[in-house]
């Protein structure tokens, strides 16, 4: 088996939720509405690059799943931004705060900020795309 990459990130949230979840990952983060199955449950699909990548799931009930250790959490979902100074200032108007996080060595500069559920989101940007200077 070889993985072609990651497929998608499923976040399990309540139904009363989701009009927060897509606040931040739609309206702020820029992914976009698109087709999900007609499950029994509420929820969406939002698509980057015309593939479904996060994947919201609406239960009643939400418990962490039980895992094979303590010892070990999800730490944070990374998506690839374009656009590091409008993403910059759009943050600011909206009153989101960041923290910064060059990678030393790497031509990629990241910014860490919290979904309304708080949960860490990277923005990663490779400075070698122009889009990214300013």
């Amino acid at each position: 088996m070889q993985p072609e990459g990651l497929d998608h990130a499923n976040l399990r949230l309540r139904p009363q939720d989701l009009p927060a979840a897509l606040a931040f990952y739609r309206d702020l983060l820029g992914l976009e509405e698109g087709p999900r199955p007609n499950f029994n449950f509420p929820g969406a699909w939002l698509y980057a690059g015309g593939r479904p990548i996060v994947h919201l799931a609406c239960r009643d009930t939400v418990e962490p799943p039980a895992g094979p250790s303590p010892s070990v959490s999800f730490e944070h979902i990374a998506f690839r931004v374009r656009g590091l100074p409008e993403v910059r200032a759009k943050l600011a108007a909206e009153g989101v705060p960041y923290a910064e996080a060059p990678l030393p060595g790497f031509p990629l500069h990241q910014l860490f900020l919290t979904d309304p559920f708080g949960l860490r989101v990277e923005l990663t940007f490779d400075m070698n795309d122009a889009s990214n200077s300013g």
